[in-house]
C-alpha cells in the first residue's frame, strides 16, 4: 500500500482530488529579491566582517542593525539571535516582510561585504505558495484557534493531574510512569511548540507562559528556541542544520561520504539500535546541567550561531531555577518519599524513556525518510544557482496522517506545511494542506505524503539502515521511483 495524497485524512478536504504524493521541480528558481533599506549605510568605513557583530546586532540582507532599543511588536525574543546574520531566520518568521518592516528597525550601522546566500527569496513558487494560503487564513489570523486552545488546556490539565499522583507518598508506579512521560510528550509537542514559534497567540505574555511547557518537561524554552529556530532555518543543510548533527557520533542522519572519518562499522547496525539511542534523549537533557547554566545549546553553537549575548545571559537564572524544580518535583520528592528507592529510580527512567520516546520518534522521522532531500544546497555549492527556500522546506519534510493525527502530535504530522508557515498555529495545518499540495503540483515541487504513521516510521527504518551501511550514498533512494513508501507490508 503506498502513500496516496488523494486521500489525505483531514476534517476539511478542498484540495483537487486527483494529486499525487509525490512530484518534482526540474527548474532552477528566480533569484532572490533582496529587501533593501532606504538607509542603509554606503559609506566604506560602515563596512565590518560577521565576526565583529556586537550582541545587540543583527543582519539581513548583509544589513546591520542594532536592536537594543527596538521595541519588537513580538517580543523581545527577537534578542535571542543578537550576534548573528538572520535573514533566513527573520524571512522564514515573517512571511508578510516589506521593507517598511525593516526601517522600523531604524537607521543601520553598517554593512557586511560581499556576503552570498544560498537561498533565493521571492520565487514563483512562494508567492503562488503565499497567496493561495493566505486565503484560507487572513493575516493576523494565523494564531491559535479555540479548537487550538482547548487542546492546549486539555493537555495541560491531563500533565499536572498526574505530576499530582507522581508526588504523593503511595509512591509511583510502571503505568503511571509510562503514562506521566507521554503527557511530557504531548506538552512538547501540543503546547510549547506552537508557543515557542510565536503562534499560538498574537498576545507576546500567552506565548512566553506556554512556551515554559519545554521547562516543566525537563528541556528549557530559550535552548530549544535557539537550536530549533535554526533547524527550520537550515533544515537538513549539510552543515547547517543542528538537528542533523544531533544524534552523532551514535547515529548518521547526514550521508557522508563513505571515505568520511564520520563513518563507523557500527553505523552499519543503526537501524537496529536507533530506537535504544531514542531512549537516552531524556535522561541526556535533564542531566546536562552546564548546558542549564551557560544557556549555550551546543548543537547550535556546533554549526555557527553565536549564542552568547546579554538577552540571553539574563535569562539563565530563570532556566537554572526552573530545572532545579523540575528536578525536585520529578526526582526527589518521589525518590525522598519512596518505599522502595531502586524501584522508584527504575519507575523514574521508564517516564523518561516514554516521554523520548513520544517526542524523538514523531521529531526524527520528520526529515529522515527515504526520498528526503538531505542536501538541499548542493546546487549552490556546485553552480552557485540559488535554492529557493520554500521549495526546499517542502522536499526535506514529510507530511502523514490528518486531523487526528494532529490533535495528537499537535499538527506535526503536517511538516510540510509547517515548515512553509512556522509561524501559523498547527490548528490552521489540515486546512491548507489540501492547497499546499495543489500548489506543489502546479511548480513541479516534490510533496511527500504518507497515510499512516507506521509507513512514515518504516520509511525511516529503511533510510536509516542504508545510510548507515553506506548503500544509499551510491544509490539514493531519492531517485528509486515516485513512490516514498518502497515496501510490502
Amino acid at each position: 500500500m503506498a502513500p496516496n495524497a488523494d486521500r489525505l485524512r483531514q476534517r476539511r478536504h478542498t484540495g483537487p482530488p486527483d494529486v499525487p504524493s509525490v512530484v518534482r521541480e526540474e527548474h532552477h528558481p528566480t533569484p532572490t529579491t533582496t529587501i533593501v533599506n532606504e538607509k542603509t549605510p554606503s559609506s566604506e568605513h560602515q563596512q565590518r566582517p560577521l565576526t565583529t557583530l556586537g550582541g545587540t546586532e543583527l543582519v539581513i540582507d548583509g544589513v546591520i542593525y542594532d536592536i537594543a532599543q527596538f521595541q519588537h511588536p513580538g517580543g523581545d525574543s527577537i534578542q535571542l539571535f543578537g550576534g548573528n546574520d538572520v535573514t533566513v531566520q527573520y524571512k522564514m518568521i515573517h512571511p508578510y516582510h516589506t521593507r517598511h518592516h525593516l526601517q522600523k528597525m531604524g537607521t543601520p550601522v553598517g554593512t557586511i561585504p560581499d556576503i552570498k546566500y544560498e537561498y533565493a527569496w521571492d520565487t514563483p513558487f512562494e508567492r503562488d505558495m503565499k497567496a493561495a494560503v493566505f486565503q484560507i487564513v487572513a493575516r493576523g489570523k494565523e494564531f491559535g484557534t479555540t479548537g487550538y486552545f482547548v487542546r492546549a488546556l486539555g493537555y495541560i490539565g491531563l500533565f499536572f493531574y498526574l505530576q499530582y499522583w507522581w508526588m504523593q507518598p503511595a509512591g509511583t508506579s510502571y503505568p503511571l510512569a509510562i503514562l506521566y512521560g507521554m503527557s511530557m510528550g504531548l506538552i512538547g509537542l501540543n503546547v510549547q511548540h506552537d508557543a515557542n514559534h510565536g503562534a499560538a497567540s498574537k498576545q507576546v505574555w500567552i506565548n512566553d507562559l506556554l512556551g515554559l511547557g519545554a521547562d516543566f518537561i525537563g528541556g528549557s524554552k530559550w535552548l530549544w528556541m535557539e537550536k530549533h529556530w535554526t533547524h527550520h532555518a537550515y533544515t537538513n543543510h549539510h552543515t547547517k542544520d543542528p538537528d542533523g548533527l544531533a544524534a552523532e557520533p551514535f547515529l548518521l542522519f547526514n550521508d557522508y561520504a563513505l571515505s568520511s572519518t564520520k563513518r563507523c562499522g557500527y553505523h552499519a547496525y543503526q537501524a537496529f539500535y536507533f530506537v535504544l539511542v531514542l531512549c537516552g534523549y531524556w535522561i541526556s537533557a535533564i542531566l546536562d546541567l552546564p548546558v542549564i547554566w551557560s544557556l549555550r545549546d551546543r548543537g547550535a553553537a556546533e554549526v555557527g550561531i553565536h549564542v552568547d549575548n546579554p538577552w540571553i545571559a539574563s535569562r539563565r537564572k530563570y532556566a537554572i531555577g526552573l530545572r532545579l524544580l523540575y528536578l525536585y518535583c520529578n526526582i526527589y520528592v518521589p525518590l525522598a518519599q519512596a518505599p522502595c528507592a531502586w524501584t522508584t529510580f527504575i519507575h523514574i527512567q521508564v517516564m523518561g524513556i516514554a516521554g523520548s520516546l513520544t517526542l524523538g520518534l514523531l521529531f526524527t522521522l520528520s526529515h529522515n525518510f527515504e526520498q528526503a532531500d538531505r542536501d538541499p544546497t548542493k546546487d549552490f555549492r556546485h553552480t552557485g544557482h540559488q535554492v529557493c527556500w520554500f521549495k526546499a522546506q517542502v522536499e526535506t519534510s514529510s507530511t502523514y496522517g490528518g486531523f487526528v493525527s494532529g490533535w495528537l502530535t499537535g499538527g506535526l504530522n503536517f511538516q510540510v506545511e509547517h515548515h512553509l508557515f512556522p509561524r501559523m498555529s498547527s490548528a490552521w495545518y489540515p486546512y491548507i494542506a489540501p492547497t499546499v499540495r495543489r500548489v506543489c503540483k502546479e511548480h513541479n515541487v516534490r510533496y511527500v505524503y504518507y497515510p499512516w504513521l507506521w509507513q512514515n516510521m518504516y520509511s525511516t527504518l529503511k533510510y536509516t539502515h542504508a545510510v548507515g551501511n553506506g548503500s544509499h550514498h551510491d544509490h539514493p533512494l531519492l531517485h528509486r521511483g515516485d513512490n516514498p513508501f518502497l515496501g510490502s507490508m
